[in-house]
């Protein structure tokens, strides 16, 4: 388009002046020339821009499809977290499934082993009575026969001596027939005896099987230090506050001892009382998610948790009475009842083991034809005095019956409190069943984990400690440690002397040793004079 133009101009330029025609000539060359110069240096600008331009769109189409290539990337690792998430829900609740199965599988299987058994016992049982009777009747059958001989030859021998008549022999012969059958009788009444003991036995040993089979329960272990994690070392300065101020502030307040030593992440609450220790360590927590630790925070934070607690315990003890069918019973019974929730004996849970007990008296008198309602009221709270063993003197079993009285329970209630470790004289049956009950529920496999060793060694310890004063002759301790009866010399000891060693040796009880309750210690002074007569 520009040649045109400058071809038109130069032949403008060349018709305003004279210019040779060779000169006009080359000036169209050149101008043609540049003119074409011009076309290829516009095409190749317009063929840069258009490279440069398609350079451009192909790099944001590579930064568009780099950025969707990772958006799915995200979204497929997503989805693949999120299957990943709900396949492993489902198999935990498979697993779950299986192992409930497993379990249920395992108790049917013991079950089924246990009734076996029984079944064999029986069997063996009754192949020995089919036995002894076969027995029994070939030796009537032959003492039969012998008597028979004996009687022909007695009646032939009297026949044949000192002329006796008839009536005489006959009398002679009863009286002695009459002697032999009432040693028979005496022989039979005793077999008849010891098989009603044999099968009393039997029976009993039923009951209480079935009873304890139909009621599985499980059991919590519990010890008298709790631990409270903490996320650094840094809150333990907090803890301790300046100079002490803080813990010696939670200590008064909760009653409790916190240890906090060069063990990492970890402080240590130690109380035997556990419903304190149970508000020491829920406070602790409160205050280390709270970060404010100060004394007026910390006293402010107690009175709340101790509301909380006081709640728990009240609910925990409405529970355990539903759960037992027992109503009617005083609302500080119902308080005391949920503090044993806290109590553990022998790392066996006191109120889940009061539970159970309460089950199984039920069970056992319902099997007796008694009333089940009330042998489980007594079993429930035969175990209430431990809730308030630690702040009144003198055993559990007292200390319930005092309080289960002074609430307005039964006798019979009060009376198996009392005399469930057979300290007193059983007078009612209900103290019996809560007794049988008791010594099921703690005997049971996995109830209590003191093994036989640890339960020798605090005997030993007992004994050891008892005859380590001078004068004692002996020592033994009994009803698994709440007794320990010594034997003093009475050449070595007196009646004043004694009562102080009794005395002396409770309190190092009391120094040398852990133990929940009491240890009551009996001190038996004895003088023994012997003479020989010749």
């Amino acid at each position: 388009m520009l040649l045109p133009e400058m071809t038109a101009g130069f032949g403008r330029f060349l018709l305003v002046g004279d210019v040779p025609e060779g000169v006009v000539a080359a000036i169209t060359v050149v101008a043609a020339l540049l003119g074409f110069g011009v076309v290829k240096l516009l095409d190749y600008l317009r063929k840069r821009d258009a490279d440069k331009e398609a350079a451009q769109i192909i790099e944001r189409a590579e930064i568009e499809a780099t950025a969707r290539r990772k958006e799915a990337a995200v979204e497929a690792r997503e989805m693949a977290l999120q299957e990943k998430a709900r396949l492993e829900k489902e198999n935990e609740e498979v697993r779950r499934e299986l192992h409930e199965r497993e379990r249920k599988l395992d108790k049917t299987e013991d079950l089924l082993q246990s009734r076996t058994e029984q079944l064999n016992k029986q069997e063996k049982m009754v192949e020995s009575n089919q036995r002894r009777l076969v027995e029994k009747l070939e030796d009537a059958n032959r003492r039969q026969t012998e008597l028979d001989d004996l009687l022909d030859l007695e009646r032939q021998t009297m026949h044949q001596l000192s002329g006796l008549s008839r009536e005489e022999a006959e009398a002679r012969l009863l009286g002695r027939l009459e002697k032999e059958l009432v040693r028979e009788q005496g022989a039979l009444i005793q077999k008849y005896e010891r098989e009603a003991v044999e099968k009393t036995q039997i029976r009993a040993k039923e009951m209480l099987i079935t009873a304890v089979q139909r009621f599985a329960a499980a059991h919590t272990a519990e010890a008298t230090t709790s631990t409270v994690d903490i996320p650094s070392d840094e809150m333990k300065g907090r803890i301790i506050g300046r100079e002490g101020r803080n813990i010696r502030t939670l200590e008064k307040a909760t009653g409790v001892d916190v240890i906090i030593d060069d063990t990492p992440g970890v402080v240590i609450v130690s109380a035997f009382d556990p419903v304190r220790r149970e508000i020491a360590r829920i406070s602790l927590n409160k205050l280390i998610a709270d970060g404010r630790i100060h004394p007026s925070r910390i006293e402010e934070i107690v009175a709340e948790t101790e509301k909380e607690i006081e709640g728990e315990i009240r609910r925990y003890g409405d529970e355990a009475l539903q759960e037992a069918q027992v109503f009617g019973v005083h609302q500080r019974v119902i308080e005391l009842l949920g503090r044993l929730r806290y109590r553990t004996s022998y790392s066996q849970n006191v109120l889940r083991h009061s539970i159970e007990v309460a089950f199984i008296a039920g069970m056992l008198a319902e099997e007796m034809g008694m009333d089940g309602e009330l042998a489980r009221r007594a079993g429930l709270l035969h175990d209430i005095g431990k809730a308030a063993d630690h702040e009144m003197e003198g055993g559990h079993p007292k200390i319930g019956a005092d309080l289960l009285k002074r609430f307005g329970e039964g006798a019979e209630v009060v009376h198996a409190a009392l005399g469930h470790h057979d300290d007193i004289r059983a007078e009612m049956p209900y103290t019996v069943l809560v007794a049988a009950a008791d010594a099921c529920s703690a005997s049971r496999p996995g109830a209590r984990r003191e093994t036989l060793d640890r339960y020798i060694k605090r005997m030993q310890e007992l004994e050891t400690i008892a005859t380590s004063f001078g004068g004692i002759q002996q020592a033994f301790a009994i009803q698994a440690g709440r007794e320990v009866r010594v034997i003093a010399s009475a050449r070595d000891t007196t009646d004043e002397s004694a009562a102080k060693i009794c005395r002396d040796i409770a309190r190092a009880f009391e120094e040398q040793l852990t133990y929940p309750g009491e240890i009551k210690v009996t001190l038996i002074r004895e003088t023994r004079i012997t003479e020989t007569a010749r």
